[in-house]
């Protein structure tokens, strides 16, 4: 199993890893989109956004504390999906269907994170292939 888990930390972090480049590489461009979705101070809220997926991902990929890393992509997901995709304020049916989608994803996201942070802090120590055991323990 814990190659399994080990693939899928790989498979999931990846996403947002990429994405935590865009945000620190590509912070201006993002900061206007945000900016025209309404976010307050866009700039400062895409570089904290950027850190917050970059730490949880790494926590993820890394095994280090990689439950409160899952929790740390939960904080990203979550308001991300409320501000930046809001579906129900579009008009246009195909920009609705567009952020629809968008939401979706992000909220899909969440819970397989919070999955994730379950399997972690319940496995605890018995989870191989991790730095560290998990910070939390619900078992």
């Amino acid at each position: 199993m814990d190659i399994l888990v080990l693939i899928g930390r790989i498979l999931f972090s990846s996403l947002f890893l990429g994405s935590a480049v865009g945000h620190l590489t590509q912070t201006k461009a993002m900061a206007g989109y945000a900016s025209s979705k309404g976010v307050p101070q866009a700039f400062a809220a895409t570089l904290v956004s950027g850190l917050l997926i970059a730490v949880g991902g790494l926590m993820v990929l890394l095994g280090i504390w990689a439950d409160l890393g899952a929790l740390l992509l939960v904080v990203f997901l979550v308001p991300t999906a409320l501000l930046m995709h809001p579906f129900w304020k579009e008009t246009d049916p195909q920009a609705r269907q567009g952020e629809m989608v968008q939401f979706q994803k992000d909220i899909a996201l969440a819970g397989a994170s919070l999955m994730l942070f379950a399997l972690i802090s319940f496995a605890g120590d018995e989870l191989g292939l991790t730095i560290t055991g998990p910070l939390f323990d619900i078992s």
